[in-house]
């Protein structure tokens, strides 16, 4: 689906303040949970950093004790102690 036609639909309906579908969406719960939606996979994972490609570059999640709990092709979830979330963009 082409990102300008899903930005046109967005403004048209007027829900600027929600996401779009082919964005990802990223949830921290607390200093536990991490939630991502809509990822392109899993590039580095050890119990200290967790490196997850999305669309425009990379989510870098350090912590300790960290663990990838939940993956399906649309969202994968990550617990531990969380101690960064950081955008990497390309």
């Amino acid at each position: 689906m082409d990102k300008h036609f899903m930005e046109r639909i967005v403004t048209a309906a007027d829900l600027n303040d929600e996401p779009m579908p082919i964005l990802p969406l990223i949830e921290i719960a607390g200093n536990t949970r991490v939630l991502i939606e809509h990822h392109c996979g899993v590039t580095q994972y050890g119990s200290c950093r967790i490196c997850v490609r999305v669309r425009y570059g990379a989510v870098v999640i350090s912590g300790s004790g960290l663990e990838l709990t939940r993956m399906t092709g649309q969202q994968l979830i990550i617990t531990g102690k969380i101690d960064g979330v950081q955008l990497e963009r390309n």
